[in-house]
């Protein structure tokens, strides 16, 4: 006679999973990637959590400041700090559900 669905080993299976996200997400956050423009005149630091932790600016940018430059620069830096930690963050997930397909929160 075969067994029947065990539902219990599904919990169990599940709460393993989510005890190795957990995991996964606390040492990412202690991750930093780093996102730049203007070929490095702004280099933003990045967390796991999406936290910017640093903004690095060329000293020589503020030597006849143009704003507008410089505030694009910025965003620029930001958004490739903001997308290298979703990259970083989306490839250690895809290590912890082994390729189930899962889709989770602010991941590509």
């Amino acid at each position: 006679m075969s067994k029947g669905f065990d539902l219990g080993g599904l919990f169990r299976q599940a709460q393993q999973l989510q005890e190795r996200l957990a995991s996964a997400q606390e040492e990412l956050a202690s991750r930093t990637v780093e996102g730049s423009a203007g070929g490095g005149m702004v280099t933003v630091t990045v967390n796991g959590r999406l936290e910017v932790l640093a903004v690095r600016i060329e000293p020589t940018l503020l030597e006849q400041p143009d704003v507008e430059m410089l505030q694009d620069l910025v965003v620029a830096a930001v958004n490739a700090g903001i997308r290298a930690a979703q990259q970083m963050m989306a490839e250690e997930m895809g290590k912890v559900t082994g390729g189930l397909g899962i889709k989770l929160p602010g991941m590509p």
